[in-house]
């Protein structure tokens, strides 16, 4: 059977790639049922659980996140090369998910495929989380909760090259996974950086001077004494619905969904300039009171009147109240007025009037820009790094579509 190559290929190699069904150069198991209650700190068993997979882990598992003292003759150890994939998920694109795992004597919980094989495991798990996803994901059965089951994956047609070439492909993603994994630390140590040292200037155990002595105390304001709320509608006919994203602050829907889903009718939301601040009453994850965004990226947008909105006077500094409110340390009025146990589809229920009544702790216009751009230069070097990784991540997604048959 004639077969094509694939669009990249690393020199030296030549030949056609075999086609085989998975089942032919594999053969199954089950990992075994590992409890939450059975993860502990000092355990003597490094071990795995699917949930992890979704969370934790990608195609190549080298570092093993959780350990146990369950009694090894009780559990399913791995081999050095074993690729695992969940038994069952929430969706048929998040169960076609592979990770190779390098080391032996690894705990496999429950709920997982393992496939052993003398091809090169961590070949496989890049070549089935990318061209083979979709093929994965159709072979899986279920409604509320999907399954996979090692008879389908048996069933799964492959392209293999032979060993030599596997290793090649193998170590070059697996370089570039590791930059990967290096840049998402690099920011990671940057936003922690900044989130402390903005805990500490914004609780005042950190404070500015200017060039002959100390500025003066801060003040405590009320919102509404520094702001003014926003209620203009969008009598333009402004076609750039924004949202809030944790990640990338007011952001437009076509942006983050490549899609508006917003309201048919959008003449009734707000309109908003750059600088303007919204507040969306949706708690989330890292957000439990709601989030505070501002307009950077866009000279204007609209959002739904759901958002409060507001901009500050001209005697305050955004950029300054930008950080305040990044910094989460607005948390506590908030959560003052937040009706706990009125919360309704996800939103806190939280009047306009309480929410313009929450303090603010001000210091003078001069230590206002002083921070400003102190915690803007961190800022700037984690949207730098960021831009990093989303070539790297870019280059990945090019080479996995590239690389394989």
């Amino acid at each position: 059977m004639s077969l094509k190559f694939p669009n990249l290929r690393f020199p030296g190699f030549e030949g056609q790639w075999e086609a085989k069904r998975l089942g032919e150069v594999a053969t199954f198991a089950k990992g075994k049922g590992i409890s939450k209650n059975e993860i502990v700190d000092d355990g003597e068993t490094e071990c795995i659980r699917y949930g992890e997979l979704y969370t934790f882990y990608r195609e190549v598992i080298s570092e093993i996140k959780s350990k146990t003292n369950t009694a090894i003759s009780t559990l399913v150890l791995s081999e050095a090369n074993d690729v695992i994939i969940p038994a069952s998920g929430e969706t048929q694109i998040d169960i076609a998910t592979a990770s190779c795992v390098i080391k032996s004597g690894v705990a496999l919980g429950g709920d997982l495929n393992i496939i052993k094989t003398k091809n090169n495991g961590v070949f496989l798990s890049y070549y089935l989380n990318s061209k083979k996803k979709l093929e994965i994901a159709k072979l899986s059965q279920g409604i509320s909760v999907v399954h996979l089951y090692s008879s389908q994956l048996a069933l799964l047609n492959l392209k293999l090259p032979q060993l030599e070439e596997q290793e090649k492909l193998s170590g070059f993603l697996s370089l570039l996974n590791s930059r990967i994994q290096t840049q998402k630390k690099i920011i990671e140590k940057l936003e922690s950086l900044i989130q402390g040292w903005r805990e500490r200037i914004f609780s005042q155990k950190v404070r500015f001077k200017n060039e002959r002595n100390s500025f003066s105390s801060w003040e405590i304001k009320k919102l509404k004494d520094i702001s003014i709320r926003i209620t203009t509608k969008n009598i333009e006919s402004n076609k750039n619905v924004l949202t809030i994203s944790a990640q990338y602050g007011l952001i437009s829907q076509l942006d983050f969904f490549s899609k508006s889903v917003s309201a048919k009718n959008i003449d009734n939301y707000y309109l908003l300039e750059k600088n303007d601040f919204a507040y969306n009453k949706s708690y989330s994850n890292g957000y439990p009171m709601g989030a505070i965004k501002q307009l950077i990226n866009y000279k204007k947008g609209v959002v739904s009147t759901l958002y409060i909105c507001f901009r500050f006077h001209d005697y305050i500094n955004s950029e300054y109240m930008k950080h305040y409110f990044d910094s989460g340390y607005h948390n506590v009025e908030i959560e003052k007025i937040a009706q706990e146990g009125a919360r309704n589809h996800g939103l806190l229920n939280i009047s306009i009037t309480d929410f313009f009544d929450i303090k603010i702790s001000l210091p003078s216009r001069e230590e206002q820009t002083k921070i400003a751009n102190f915690l803007s230069s961190i800022q700037e070097k984690i949207e730098t790094e960021k831009k990093i990784i989303e070539k790297l991540e870019l280059q990945k997604k090019f080479l996995l579509t590239n690389l394989f048959v």
